[in-house]
């Protein structure tokens, strides 16, 4: 059984509303508490999404998508997942004062409420762009930014109080001091790994997960710097360098390892029609993340995260089709009227109904649009 999250009346009614439908924190929230739950840096790129492609574009010819949309990316993946799920966010990220970056810092300050006070805006950079194109449940990217250049003032090495933090180690960069710094200041810290480009897969890249609650890469990446040839195995090599080892298996769901405890959990991905799966993986981290600071049992948080990631990949856009609690409680409502999951998958998320509201409607979340903006009339 999970505490009953504070629920937020008003959002049932209101088509737009300005807070998350619940807070699943509202049960260990405390006089004294930090006022962000979690802290994310890294870089934001504009993405400009193409669906609705048969195949991967042809050399030398010309191919149409039946579907755009645009939507800040990168790092503002997570921190909006995060956001919608009713953590209260910090980011710290640099933003072009182009065109771009203001459709970036708008969205994500005004649409999500996602607290930009440690973000700069830089004169005359330019905002990094990923164009991704999405087809046959994979997408690829091209990328194209410039290193953002050093803020007029030295970032502080230890990010504000925060219950927990979100670092993406770096393959073949340096250490972070910030993530040994926050973890020393009480934050729990979650981290993730990028793609090696380089192939070594160095070992010593995951230095930094001594300081490390969780760590969350995917099957390719666990195994890579394992040198294993099972996701599994490369789970339980991870869990002796940092309590809780989670690797996701793509449709196969996820493995997890608690070094702490000796437990071992996992859940398989849920049977959906995946649209675009830009950025499955930060709402994934976002979802399990959640589930951690709310002192959910490992196999809910398992579930949760793979739920939240399956509603995400059904909807184009990578932060705009994170899902919130209403489009959570909208799939749990379908899901106990339907046929279309197995009795199983029913049975392993009957813990959402200790924590959603009955007789939530849904609305639309804001999706991504063809255009970076439109004008306004009058």
């Amino acid at each position: 059984m999970h505490d009953n999250p504070v629920l937020d009346s008003q959002a049932l009614d209101d088509p737009a509303p300005d807070n998350p439908v619940l807070d699943p924190l509202a049960a260990i929230r405390a006089p004294g508490d930090p006022g962000t739950d979690v802290y994310l840096t890294g870089t934001v790129f504009l993405d400009i999404i193409f669906t609705g492609l048969d195949s991967a574009p042809v050399r030398g010819t010309e191919s149409w998508a039946r579907g755009m949309g645009s939507s800040p990316g990168g790092i503002a993946n997570m921190a909006t997942a995060l956001a919608r799920l009713g953590l209260h966010t910090s980011l710290a990220a640099a933003f072009g004062d182009d065109m771009y970056g203001d459709y970036c810092w708008d969205s994500l300050s005004d649409g999500e409420g996602i607290d930009l006070a440690l973000s700069r805006k830089i004169p005359g950079w330019h905002s990094p762009v990923t164009v991704s194109m999405a087809y046959e449940g994979e997408r690829t990217m091209i990328s194209h930014g410039h290193e953002a250049p050093p803020p007029e003032e030295p970032a502080p090495q230890c990010p504000p109080p925060a219950r927990a933090c979100v670092a993406s180690l770096t393959p073949g960069g340096p250490g972070q001091p910030w993530i040994g710094n926050a973890a020393r200041h009480g934050s729990r810290v979650f981290a993730d790994v990028g793609w090696d480009d380089s192939g070594r897969w160095d070992p010593a890249d995951l230095a930094d997960l001594a300081h490390c609650e969780a760590f969350l890469p995917n099957a390719a990446e666990a195994m890579n710097y394992t040198r294993t040839s099972c996701p599994r195995a490369a789970a339980r090599r991870l869990a002796e360098l940092v309590p809780l080892a989670v690797v996701t298996l793509g449709p196969e769901g996820a493995y997890a390892v608690d070094s702490a405890s000796g437990e071992t959990a996992q859940v398989p991905a849920l049977s959906v029609d995946a649209l675009d799966p830009t950025g499955a993986g930060d709402v994934f981290v976002a979802g399990f993340l959640t589930g951690t600071l709310a002192d959910w049992p490992l196999t809910d948080r398992l579930a949760f995260a793979s739920l939240t990631a399956a509603l995400s990949v059904q909807e184009f856009g990578g932060s705009l089709s994170a899902p919130g609690w209403i489009e959570i409680a909208a799939w749990w409502q379908h899901a106990k009227s339907y046929d279309d999951q197995d009795r199983a998958a029913l049975r392993r998320y009957a813990f959402l109904d200790d924590l959603l509201p009955a007789g939530t409607r849904r609305w639309p979340l804001r999706r991504a649009v063809p255009t970076i903006g439109f004008r306004q009339s009058g």
